[in-house]
């Protein structure tokens, strides 16, 4: 299986610099790899130094979800205006938790609005979620018209787990893919979530992973 097509790779890190940048992108692009993935400040040149042979993806509200509903939104539009063609938004994971679930579902709901024809991600940090907090999660995602529920940032205690995306896939019924993400760094790791139905593989272990034998 050629799993360079079901990854989205990650180049999140703050230390990361511009050469770093654009050496992951120029690799990303000659190992056929799906997507690269960054923060809003290096969207620009990412498109710039991918030349459309890589989908570039834009983090929004990354890594704690905790910017108000106007900044996510403008922060989404900024990084489209920029060239993104997906977005991965990470919840607003407190407010989910702390039972204010109108205002996740309006948060949603305003980003989906002001970002129609792209594919929108929705990162819930499993690692912080009962079931019931994932099971209403989803609902809230796939009511308002995004494509994707995506586990975890990578920056929470624990990432993705098999337990997790059959629950999430269970959850979903159809409505919504489903990315890995967190914590996988190895061609087995990838291959078995892809065998219980992810679609996208978030990792920053890329090269590692496609150099395995």
């Amino acid at each position: 299986m050629d799993i360079a097509k079901f990854i989205d790779h990650s180049i999140l890190r703050p230390n990361h610099t511009l050469k770093d940048l654009e050496e992951q992108v120029r690799q990303c692009i000659e190992l056929g790899v799906y997507a690269v993935c960054v923060n809003p400040f290096w969207v620009r040149r990412a498109v710039e130094t991918s030349g459309g042979r890589l989908v570039v993806c834009s983090v929004v509200s990354f890594p704690f979800g905790l910017d108000t509903k106007e900044q996510k939104v403008m922060q989404a539009v900024r990084a489209l205006e920029d060239g993104a063609s997906e977005l991965d938004i990470v919840l607003n994971i407190s407010a989910l938790k702390s039972g204010m679930y109108g205002y996740v579902e309006e948060e949603l709901k305003a980003i989906a609005r002001n970002t129609e024809g792209v594919v929108r991600k929705v990162i819930i940090e499993t690692a912080y979620l009962s079931e019931e907090e994932k099971r209403l999660a989803v609902e809230l995602i796939a009511d308002t018209g995004m494509a994707f529920v995506k586990t975890s940032t990578g920056y929470a205690p624990s990432g993705a787990t098999e337990e997790d995306i059959k629950l999430l896939i269970d959850l979903s019924r159809g409505r919504l893919k489903i990315k890995a993400s967190g914590g996988i760094r190895t061609r087995a790791q990838v291959l078995r979530f892809l065998e219980l139905g992810a679609e996208r593989i978030g990792t920053s272990s890329t090269f590692e992973i496609l150099g395995e034998d």
